[in-house]
Parts: structure tokens; sequence; C-alpha cells
């Protein structure tokens, strides 16, 4: 049965392209056609909300689908929803992995124990949809509570071959407060990456280049990252920060092989709600946000194919792609 990063990197090399699409609903964002069927089917609030993020989310499902390779629902949003967003939540992961697209639920679990061993359990569907609760290809998990917190993830991660993406050097400004501290006499990130570099070498077989164990490591900080992308050969690396948070496909750039292959690089608001800047919302207007949603993820493919190795994937043929 092919592993994780074997399906990820077939898929990167079906659509030739590494962007990753967030699934970010935002109610005050929606277009006022879905806000306003919302409105017309729900009893409160919650339910409102969570029909109409499904609702918006599988209609960006179905646009970008045949352009991207994988998307990244982002829980907190429909957490906030109680149970009717758990409902949608899982309606849409289902959907995604429905059309061929690796999931990556970005909840950033983590825990000791058995409690770890539950949220894996929980979110590590892998290969088989139906192997977990949530049908998750990958989860993005916290390394603070040590190795111990790390491993019920990994064995799970290995077994049903999912992945996993571990929190090293995150887009956010405040990433620096903790993450830069000095521990035995090098920044507290690089330790961290050590572990997931051994973490993952441990779950590659002789004859893949990487293991099931990932880390997340933002375009907003481009030296670092080229940094990372050497001292962890053997991780997939996925790429926060680009577009919105400022990021740019150049800063992104040090995170592939020369191959291409190596990373996804995410973009949400920046694609979700693109009619509400420019040019798109001269363009199309919220009219046409679909257009404008299309329109968008082609320019992040093509941008990413100008100034990242992530060109070459639209270069060759399919019989020249590495074996994973």
């Amino acid at each position: 049965m092919p592993d994780y990063s074997s399906r990820l990197n077939l898929r990167i090399s079906a659509q030739k392209t590494p962007a990753l699409v967030g699934i970010d609903p935002r109610w005050d964002l929606l277009p006022a056609e879905i806000q306003a069927a919302a409105k017309s089917r729900a009893a409160n609030r919650w339910e409102r909300d969570a029909w109409a993020f499904e609702s918006f989310s599988k209609q960006l499902i179905d646009i970008v689908a045949p352009l991207v390779p994988a998307i990244k629902p982002q829980v907190a949003f429909f957490e906030q929803l109680g149970f009717p967003g758990f409902r949608a939540l899982h309606s849409v992961m289902s959907y995604a992995r429905r059309v061929g697209l690796i999931v990556i639920a970005d909840a950033k679990r983590g825990d000791i124990g058995s409690t770890a061993e539950a949220y894996a359990d929980a979110w590590l569907a892998g290969e088989d949809p139906e192997a977990a609760a949530w049908p998750a290809d990958a989860l993005t998990i916290n390394p603070y509570l040590g190795t111990d917190a790390l491993q019920p993830f990994v064995d799970l991660a290995h077994q049903r071959n999912a992945g996993l993406y571990v929190l090293v050097r995150t887009s956010n400004p405040g990433a620096a407060e903790f993450q830069d501290r000095i521990s035995d006499g090098r920044p507290l990130f690089e330790t961290v990456a050590q572990t997931v570099q051994r973490l993952s070498e441990a779950t590659r077989s002789a004859d893949q280049v990487f293991g099931c164990v990932g880390a997340v490591v933002g375009a907003t900080w481009p030296a670092q990252l080229q940094q990372l992308r050497q001292q962890m050969p053997a991780v997939p690396l996925l790429i926060p920060g680009y577009g919105a948070q400022g990021g740019t496909s150049s800063d992104a750039a040090g995170a592939f092989n020369t191959d291409g292959f190596g990373a996804l690089v995410n973009s949400s608001r920046g694609i979700n709600f693109a009619w509400h800047r420019q040019p798109y919302s001269e363009q199309f207007g919220e009219i046409r946000w679909q257009d404008a949603v299309a329109a968008a993820t082609r320019d992040m493919i093509a941008d990413l194919a100008q100034y990242t190795p992530a060109g070459v994937l639209q270069q060759a043929s399919p019989e020249v792609f590495p074996q994973f």
C-alpha cells in the first residue's frame, strides 16, 4: 500500500503543482447569496453558519480540485460552531476525499500517552478514509510536550499510511518568542527539526525520499526555511505564510528539492475570498466569485512555477518523475 508521501507526490506530479488551498470559511466574508440561503434554512446562528460553511467549502473544492493536489481545512472555523460545525467539517472532508484531493486537517493536536493515541486514532484515517472518525490523510500536530507526545501520532500514521506535519517554524510574527530561544547552543526550532528528521527517517523505506513525518515552516522566514530544508532532507514541508501573511513564492523557493518536490505551499484567504481584493474584485466582483477563486488559484500555480523549483513539474512528463 502506498505511504502518505508517495500518495501526496503522485498527486502533486499529476497536477504539476505544489499549491495547497486552505479552507478557512468566515461568515462575514462569504458571498451574499450563500448568506441569504443559509439564513432561510437555519434555526439558530450555529446551524446557519455551519450550512453556509459547508456549502461554500464544497463549492471551493469543486473549483480547485482540478487544479491542485490538496486542501487544508482549518478545523477551528468549524469547531467554533459546535456540533453543527463538526458535522459540516466531516461532510467537507469526505467530499474532498471522494474527488481525489489529499486532505490535511489543520487541528494542531498534541498530548501525551493514551490521550495522544486517542487524538491520532480520531484524525489519522490515512489511505482509507473510513479508518478514522475524521477522514484526514494528514494532521498538523504540536511538539511542545516532547517526543513521547509525538510518538503515538507517528506510530499510527506509519501504520495507516497517513501523514503528520509538526510545527517547527511557524509563520506568525510572534513565533520567535519561543522558537528562537537558545537551547544547547542553538534555537529551539532547530532542536525540534532534528527530532522531526529522526522520526521521519525512521518511517522512510530505503527506496523513498521522504518519510511520513512532515514539518510546518513559514514562508515568512525564508533564510531559516532554506536552512531547515537542508537539515530535514527526509521531511516533507508544509509552508504557510504565502500571500495574505506577506510571504512570496521566492521566499518559499528554499523549501523544495531541485526536482520540484518536498513541499506544499498554502494559501487560504487569498484564494477563498479572492473577489474581495484587486485585481479580482474589479475583474469579477462578488457576482462571479467562483471565477475569482479559479483565477487566483491559477495565478498562484503560475507564480510558484515561475519563482520556485516547482516549475520543473510543469515541464516534465509523468514517466520521468522519480519513484517515491
